[in-house]
């Protein structure tokens, strides 16, 4: 943490001091957004959590490299990832390399992060250099983006997740900086990336799309833009499609499946306060939005009407700007009807800080420089008080950022508490790959490190249905769970249908007591088995059917790392 801290106040004290040469030296540029990837650095190894459902998205990648093909259960063709890009990067360094595929996930996730903070610098300085022309591109503005993704708390906790997170931000980012650059195709391109990254990219194409057909509707482009567009993403996306539905037999992923279905009001209730949460510990990114927005407004072309008609770069820096905006919005607005998410540091918003950074900055840097147009001569741009004001709100917003890390509830503390939870969950695992046969049917409810650490030859069943086909399209909703996107069950099929050997009902690793009492959706089938972890005072309590119980005992008795302790002793 301390690390940390220096960090910020090295890249603070650089930035304030440098401010002015940084609009006119490109060394002091670069210095800055070196010091900026440092910070980053420094801020997502301070969370270092490697998170639960990323262990499923492993697990299908080790299928892929051991060639079984993209299943979690072997001879199981479930869909239950939604991040195919992500799974196949992470099955082809291991396939190619032999590379861990955890480790592989962390690295990637940090340079995507790290990618984030270059790639802030690098829009917004073609956007302002395009509202305000290259004699008074003011760079240093790109230079204060950079700093305030540094500075994005869910984004540094979520790099070194093991997450596709900081690949869909990036990929989001390189579509805007595409646009911008009127690259329309590889702009699909990359459109269909970031849809097989997240699902949420589908609120990306649409976004984007609309955007390019509002510009050729006002002949800012002619129509082979928005063609280009549909075209580049086609190229991927048809293919994709195609196999998905062939190998799988659905067009909507399982793991989506699963997330669906519940009762809308209380979906909405539900995001609505996950917004509320979020807005309130991101509060000075939403001001800095509406503060920027408003100059960016009142600094419009049309009140230069008398200088002439705005240049066409200014018109398309503007445009992307409100693109940017809109994106935002749409993409805030579409996680609040999905309901949020149930995950700290708000991992489903970690890409909206930067980028209502990079949309504040850009509109502030634009309307800046006042506005150019084609009038000969051309007014010389004019100087604007925001230039000197920009570098304080940078700093301010990302020292905030960094305090919200360190001390909000949702953020760094229970980031760890977390890490300490899947850190059991897959020693549970690995206890239970180490004892069980080839075959054994396992069922879980925290479905992620525990299945990993498991492997492939144990057969993982989730009741709550992300990768069983049955449960996820035909399984119950109950929102007393409690938990977005986590309601579907179907106990019966579990229990009389799959009848797993084994039953494991913890999410959070091991109880610092014995606890002895039945779960009644297992007590008819199922004995309670309770085993201490030898050197410690954890526990862990497992259901065995009882056909098998005596036996089972044994076999996960054998372990010295647990010891089998008889409830009642």
């Amino acid at each position: 943490m301390v690390v940390v801290v220096g960090a910020w106040l090295l890249l603070a004290v650089f930035v304030l001091a440098a401010w002015s040469r940084l609009n006119t030296r490109r060394s002091w540029r670069i210095i800055a957004v070196l010091l900026a990837l440092g910070f980053s650095l420094a801020h997502q190894l301070l969370f270092s959590t490697v998170a639960e459902d990323a262990f499923i998205t492993f697990r299908y990648a080790l299928n892929i490299a051991e060639g079984n093909g993209p299943v979690f259960n072997v001879g199981e063709r479930v869909e239950g990832y939604s991040n195919f890009l992500w799974m196949v990067l992470l099955a082809l360094f291991k396939t190619l390399f032999g590379a861990d595929i955890v480790g592989t996930a962390v690295v990637l996730g940090v340079l995507s992060t790290l990618g984030c903070v270059v790639l802030a610098y690098v829009l917004v300085h073609r956007i302002v250099r395009k509202g305000r022309g290259t004699e008074d591109s003011a760079p240093a503005f790109g230079v204060a983006a950079a700093v305030l993704t540094a500075g994005a708390s869910g984004l540094a906790a979520y790099g070194p997740s093991g997450l596709e997170t900081p690949l869909f931000l990036l990929l989001a980012l390189c579509i805007c900086l595409s646009v911008a650059e009127n690259r329309c195709v590889m702009a699909g391109v990359l459109v269909a990336l970031a849809v097989m990254t997240r699902p949420d990219g589908v609120v990306i194409a649409i976004v984007v799309g609309i955007w390019l057909v509002v510009r050729a509707a006002r002949h800012r482009v002619d129509w082979w833009a928005p063609a280009g567009y549909v075209l580049g993403a086609l190229v991927l996306a048809v293919p994709w499609t195609a196999w998905r539905v062939t190998y799988y037999g659905y067009l909507v992923p399982n793991a989506l499946a699963a997330k669906s279905g519940a009762p809308l009001g209380w979906q909405l209730e539900q995001g609505g306060a996950y917004l509320v949460e979020f807005g309130v510990a991101h509060g000075g990114f939403l001001l800095l939005a509406v503060a920027a927005l408003v100059l960016f407004v009142v600094r419009r072309p049309h009140a230069d009407r008398a200088e002439g008609v705005p240049e066409p770069d200014v018109i398309l820096a503007r445009s992307v700007v409100w693109l940017v905006v809109a994106l935002t919005v749409f993409y805030l607005a579409f996680i609040t009807y999905a309901g949020g998410d149930w995950m700290p540091a708000w991992r489903l918003l970690a890409p909206v800080p930067p980028l209502v950074a990079i949309g504040s900055l850009a509109a502030l840097g634009v309307a800046g420089g006042g506005v150019r147009t084609g009038a000969s001569p051309s007014p010389r741009p004019r100087r604007f008080w925001l230039d000197k004001a920009v570098v304080p709100v940078a700093i301010v917003l990302s020292g905030l950022s960094l305090f919200a890390s360190i001390t909000h509830e949702q953020m760094l503390e229970r980031m760890h508490d977390w890490r300490d939870a899947i850190a059991e969950l897959g020693e549970i695992g690995d206890w239970f790959g180490a004892t069980l046969p080839s075959g054994t049917v396992v069922s879980t409810f925290a479905n992620g490190a525990l299945s990993y650490e498991a492997g492939s030859r144990i057969v993982m069943l989730d009741v709550l249905g992300l990768t069983d086909e049955h449960i996820a399209r035909h399984g119950q909703r109950d929102k007393r769970l409690g938990l977005v996107g986590h309601l579907a069950q179907d106990y019966d099929y579990v229990v009389n249908e799959r009848m797993p050997a084994v039953a494991i009902t913890t999410g959070s690793g091991y109880s610092e007591t014995q606890r002895c009492g039945a779960d009644p959706l297992y007590a008819g089938r199922y004995l309670v088995a309770t085993f201490r972890r030898v050197g410690t005072d954890n526990w862990v309590k497992v259901y065995l059917i009882r056909e098998q119980v005596t036996w089972l005992v044994e076999t996960l008795g054998a372990d010295p790392r647990f010891e089998h302790v008889p409830c009642g002793e």
